[in-house]
């Protein structure tokens, strides 16, 4: 089912963690189509500094053992958890894709860059609505993990992860629930 009104579209906006994904793969015309709609978030002079890696297939279990064993190698004993160990190599086997999302920070610095930031988060939100749109199965996750990335990847001069974008197929069934406080409790009119 694809919601038609945006109003429903942004209120049933919601995480769908990599546990919750069934084994039906993401088309890599949906992955298109999804990217295409986070390049049209909005951009300050233009600097467009989303970028995007897609992780599928054995790339998967590459990045799973590169984050798991990395967590392992960062994290002092007496911090470590197994359970956390294998959730970190879980959520890339249960993914049908990940996306590591990148921004490049424009080398001129003409812009803050905390606006290159949002820009970027903007782009995250086009997918997660458009995800949310087609009832697919999203969630951005963003561990110490990513100041490693550097590690697993070659990055641009000025490029640095955010995060990671998981996606999946989930049970259109699974009720997804989610509580917001009343937004009057959170603004303020000045006349």
């Amino acid at each position: 089912m694809i919601y038609k009104n945006i109003h429903e579209v942004i209120k049933n906006r919601r995480s769908v963690f990599p546990p919750q994904y069934n084994n039906t793969p993401v088309s890599k015309e949906f992955i298109t189509m999804l990217l295409e709609n986070a390049n049209w978030a909005p951009t300050h002079r233009l600097t467009q500094p989303w970028r995007f890696k897609v992780v599928q297939g054995e790339a998967k279990e590459r990045l799973g053992t590169f984050l798991s064993d990395t967590y392992t190698d960062i994290t002092p004993d007496n911090e470590f958890s197994p359970f956390k160990h294998k959730k970190i190599r879980n959520n890339c086997k249960s993914a049908s894709a990940i996306l590591i999302i990148c921004m490049q920070r424009d080398l001129k610095e003409r812009i803050p860059e905390w606006e290159e930031i949002a820009s970027t988060a903007m782009a995250v939100q086009n997918m997660w609505l458009t995800c949310s749109a087609y009832r697919v199965g999203c969630y951005w996750s963003s561990p110490k993990l990513i100041n490693y990335m550097g590690e697993f990847l070659e990055f641009e001069e000025g490029e640095r992860c955010l995060g990671f974008f998981y996606l999946g197929n989930y049970s259109v069934e699974d009720e997804l629930t989610s509580k917001r406080t009343p937004v009057t409790d959170k603004t303020m009119w000045v006349e």
